[in-house]
């Protein structure tokens, strides 16, 4: 699967910070640094994010 915005492949970290961001539901995804660009954040600030999340307990980032 790729980004549906610079149609880079996908991680699942990549899909899985969408669906935490945007839509738990998405069938359709951004890669990390689209939706950073999309939010007006750095990547460093993104991957802060999901070590956050991670630490809460988010199943997303098992």
């Amino acid at each position: 699967m790729n980004c549906i915005t610079c149609d880079k492949e996908l991680t699942a970290l990549d899909m899985s910070f969408h669906k935490k961001m945007i839509n738990r539901g998405a069938t359709e995804f951004m890669c990390i640094e689209c939706l950073c660009d999309y939010f007006g954040i750095t990547t460093e600030k993104a991957h802060e994010m999901i070590e956050h999340f991670r630490e809460q307990g988010c199943t997303l980032f098992t």
